[in-house]
């Protein structure tokens, strides 16, 4: 009986979720629940960093200014309340636009689903980062678009390759995340951004630059975005999507971020999260709009950057004496992740299996991959781990290590 329910029940599903996958990250979460877990594998914020003060205030502030909207239904592009302190703020990083430009969204996440929704049919395919976060993907492929991987390493990206991929298939979009992606770390240079720019104009491709790390560097200079360079530098207004979250500095629970879509894709992005949610909450929006006209959100960040400086500086030092010859890394100037790979090509799904044993957990970076995956690869959040949990996590992990070489045939 239990079968045929069982048989019934994925029959009814559409083709498409009878074949989408669960986040392995999301699966690793109820890990993070067992007493004494070091988690190296969430990519979110410190809640001990998280602002609770001044969201307090901002909640207050909120309900006392307009008690008979907060509760409300409100616009499907989002209250222009807050659409005009986005706007305000992220005039200070080079993107100049309107509030009406502006889409609210119910996290950078929403954002995603609504460009995959509006653009892509069943078929189509995108270029992604080799490798590149792994929700994205989720997305494109209950979409059901094909994703096709470009390399991008320590040398630059290969633009020869690039051009080879689109001699080979018709490209509509390309998904970018180009501060301290995620799983990466990496940042992509101002010379990388041009290219990828021209390359885009040249074969009509829409650029997906999503930037919900963009605030949190702490090293380096500022490169401006890929919205900003295709406009300035370009003329090309219809190239760039760009995407944000209030997640990564604020609070993920608030579930906000934004788009700016160029002028001609405003209305059919927003007919697209009309089918979705309607409007995202309008509580949380006047919250955030209450907090940035606050003005706390700049210390705020001096704050989560000298943390996650910190945090990152702690965790390469415990790597350096614990796991010297083990463990190869990048090293981001901001963000919230290192990415590494084993050295002696140990597969990094085995590794974590001994890991969890010990009370420690990452993220293997097969998971972030369009195709075939490096298994020795690893990605290590370091935003939540004070320095003093940096020194212990590490010598957890080498002796899940050791084990794990102890088994090799």
């Amino acid at each position: 009986m239990s079968s045929q329910t069982s048989t019934f029940s994925k029959s009814i599903l559409s083709h498409r979720m009878q074949s989408a996958s669960s986040s392995a990250i999301r699966d690793l979460l109820r890990h993070s629940k067992i007493p004494n877990m070091i988690s190296l594998a969430g990519g979110i914020p410190a809640p001990d960093l998280i602002d609770t003060e001044g969201l307090e205030a901002a909640t207050y502030r909120a309900i006392e200014s307009a008690p008979n909207n907060v509760y409300q239904y409100g616009l499907t592009e989002g209250e222009m309340f807050l659409r005009k302190e986005v706007a305000a703020r992220i005039i200070t990083q080079g993107i100049c636009v309107k509030p009406d430009n502006i889409l609210i969204t119910t996290g950078s996440q929403q954002a995603l689903d609504m460009v995959a929704r509006t653009f892509l049919d069943e078929g189509d395919n995108v270029l992604v980062e080799e490798s590149t976060y792994l929700a994205a993907l989720q997305v494109f492929d209950i979409a059901g678009a094909n994703t096709t991987a470009f390399q991008v390493n320590q040398q630059g990206i290969d633009l020869e390759q690039l051009e080879s991929l689109v001699a080979m298939r018709r490209i509509k979009l390309m998904y970018l995340v180009p501060n301290f992606s995620n799983p990466t770390g990496r940042t992509l240079s101002l010379a990388e951004r041009m290219d990828l720019i021209a390359f885009a104009i040249r074969h009509d491709i829409l650029i997906i630059e999503d930037d919900p790390y963009g605030d949190l560097r702490y090293e380096g200079e500022h490169v401006a975005s890929l919205f900003e360079i295709a406009e300035q530098s370009f003329s090309a207004k219809n190239r760039v999507i760009y995407i944000s979250s209030f997640s990564k500095t604020l609070a993920p629970g608030l579930r906000l971020g934004w788009c700016i879509p160029p002028e001609s894709y405003f209305h059919p992005l927003c007919r697209a999260k009309q089918s979705m949610d309607l409007h995202s909450s309008t509580l949380s929006q006047y919250i955030a709009g209450c907090y940035l006209q606050s003005g706390r959100l700049d210390n705020r960040l001096k704050l989560l950057k000298e943390a996650y400086k910190s945090r990152r500086d702690a965790l390469i030092k415990a790597i350096a004496e614990h796991l010297p010859d083990t463990l190869e890394l990048n090293v981001p100037e901001g963000g919230m992740f290192l990415w590494g790979r084993f050295s002696n090509g140990l597969d990094a799904s085995l590794v974590l299996e001994q890991a969890l044993n010990h009370h420690v957990m990452f993220v293997p970076g097969k998971y972030f991959y369009s195709g075939t995956p490096d298994l020795s690869s690893i990605r290590l959040s370091f935003s939540t781990i004070t320095p003093a949990l940096a020194d212990e996590a590490i010598k957890r992990l080498a002796t899940a290590i050791q084990q794990t070489e102890q088994m090799r045939p």
